[in-house]
């Protein structure tokens, strides 16, 4: 341990020499190398379609449109399937998923069991809690602070409105492509899962008769989720943690988000060396602990402004149909809704059906509806504690507006009214939490730290998934992606905002564009894999 802590200290204390010495931000310079390549690809990927007086992004309609459809196929599973969900969660079917064999934990080989392995389920690595774990931590997290600050600011309460709608019907996106995410999985000799929809795009339009068109959807999937995992799942995380610490630090210098980029590196990277079982013991603890803490804060919000909890809610359902002057319009106030609320829960993207697939189950639906719980708990929870809070935030007395005004010139930052001065959605939620409780803010920069940190190592996975399927499973590939990986940690710290935003939105909302193809062509095997569950546990209940 000394040694390690030893090696440590040697590698970061002639980078802190270097910061010092450089005449030029090493900030500034990878900053203007990445903002052409950011700038050029977000235009590519959300290119728009002109519906009446706005310019919407075509890949949101799909998202919407997608989610919309799988709700009312499967008859709303995210009311008639929820009770189900927490239940599997619990463990209560795992007697029909395979069970555990009692066995002598000091004899644990990798987190196994030996005399339980054979009875751990025919495939999978981690239990349903730990994969859903796994793949909250890599949604809950920035967008659920500073996006629906941005969210509420330009769009209204109203805005919460059509958030909480999208979530609910991206809980039908959810479980279809993680149902077949589990379904198509291949598992290797030794145990190890490699799943996720570049396997369900290329075995399960294999099925059907359309090989070339899948592998050339799951070859484009894979590359695109390397990307995202480069981009949103990496570099915005390494980004907004490094602000938050500088900002709350005092810390100066041009060169200072290299720094902590290379020591969130060094942490990031040994954590992922252990592959999906240390990841998922990670998250498992790290993801209710934050969420936790951050839920409770807003509850006690919640409680000291009660009184005006009948105004806030009426609030956010007049302005969902009424906007307020100046917001736009209902379809304006919709689509900042429903396009945070995307980007917050990435249903549709698939990327959480990678973690989803190397669950212990046999039966792809049980991990299907697993799955529904997580944009309830991203989106339609966390996120609209997040507006309450911002929406009480700016009441006072008679005026709704005490503090900034409700829509705006469609900017990332807040105007305040009292100064004009302009502010980040991190900062206003900042300023929210710090009105009823001084001092939170200190304990909100660690909550950011801490949601960046699993957002990374969730990530992580889902990119070395893809990066296999393109590049093999040899240990070679395995180590040049996770060098990669912790180099884009360095460059997310050390870039803008602008220009790391540019990239990572458009590389995660790109992915869509084969998922969705695919899970079009595939969602009637999702309604034979639900029968064959709920077959199962009808069975078992009446033995």
């Amino acid at each position: 341990m000394k040694k390690s802590l030893l090696s440590v200290f040697t590698l970061i204390l002639p980078i802190l020499t270097f910061a010092q010495e450089a005449e030029k931000g090493i900030d500034e310079k990878i900053n203007d190398a990445f903002m052409p390549v950011a700038t050029w690809w977000e235009g590519f990927v959300l290119s728009t379609v002109p519906i009446g007086a706005y310019n919407v992004p075509f890949v949101v309609l799909l998202l919407v449109g997608g989610a919309t459809f799988f709700t009312i196929f499967f008859k709303f599973p995210s009311f008639t399937k929820f009770g189900l969900a927490i239940n599997t969660v619990r463990g209560k079917f795992d007697e029909i998923e395979g069970g555990h064999a009692s066995g002598d934990p000091d004899m644990a080989i990798d987190g196994d069991i030996p005399d339980t392995i054979r009875d751990e389920s025919k495939e999978g690595e981690v239990s349903h809690f730990q994969a859903l774990a796994t793949a909250v931590s890599g949604t809950v997290g920035l967008g659920n602070i500073a996006g629906v600050a941005v969210a509420i600011a330009l769009g209204g309460p109203g805005a919460t409105f059509w958030m909480i709608v999208c979530g609910l019907i991206g809980m039908s996106t959810k479980f279809v492509e993680c149902t077949l995410g589990v379904k198509y999985r291949d598992v290797g000799a030794d145990g190890t899962v490699y799943g996720g929809p570049m396997y369900y795009l290329s075995k399960g339009l294999k099925e059907r008769g359309f090989s070339a068109i899948g592998k050339v959807l799951a070859g484009l999937f894979a590359i695109l989720c390397v990307g995202a995992s480069f981009g949103g799942g990496n570099a915005f995380q390494s980004n907004q943690a490094t602000v938050q610490l500088t900002s709350m630090l005092g810390l100066q210098g041009g060169s200072m988000g290299f720094v902590i980029g290379v020591i969130l590196a060094i942490l990031v990277g040994v954590v992922i060396i252990g592959g999906i079982k240390r990841i998922a013991s990670i998250t498992e603890k790290i993801v209710p602990f934050m969420a936790g803490i951050y839920v409770l804060a807003a509850l006690v919000i919640i409680f000291a402004n009660i009184s005006d909890i009948g105004l806030a809610f009426t609030l956010i359902f007049e302005g969902a149909f009424t906007p307020m002057a100046g917001l736009g319009g209902l379809v304006g106030v919709l689509i900042v809704g429903f396009q945070r609320a995307a980007f917050s829960n990435e249903a549709g993207a698939g990327s959480a059906a990678i973690a989803h697939s190397a669950v212990k189950t046999n039966y792809p639906a049980s991990e299907g509806v697993v799955a529904l719980l997580e944009p309830f708990i991203d989106t339609v929870v966390i996120c609209t504690m997040t507006a309450l809070v911002i929406i009480f935030f700016n009441i006072d007395g008679g005026n709704m507006q005490s503090v900034f005004q409700y829509g705006g010139d469609g900017a990332s930052n807040v105007v305040l009214n009292s100064d004009g001065s302009s502010i980040g959605g991190v900062d206003l939620t900042s300023m929210a939490f710090d009105s009823v409780i001084p001092g939170f803010s200190y304990i909100l920069t660690v909550a950011i730290v801490l949601f960046a940190f699993s957002t990374m190592i969730s990530w992580s996975y889902y990119g070395l998934q893809s990066w296999k399927y393109l590049f093999g499973k040899g240990k070679t590939a395995d180590t040049v992606y996770k060098v990669l990986f912790l180099i884009f940690i360095v460059i997310g710290a050390a870039a803008t905002l602008d220009a790391v935003i540019k990239f990572s939105d458009a590389m995660i909302l790109a992915l869509v564009f084969p998922n969705m193809i695919g899970l079009f062509f595939l969602f009637p095997k999702v309604r034979e894999e639900m029968g064959k569950y709920l077959g199962a546990i009808r069975t078992s209940k009446e033995k």
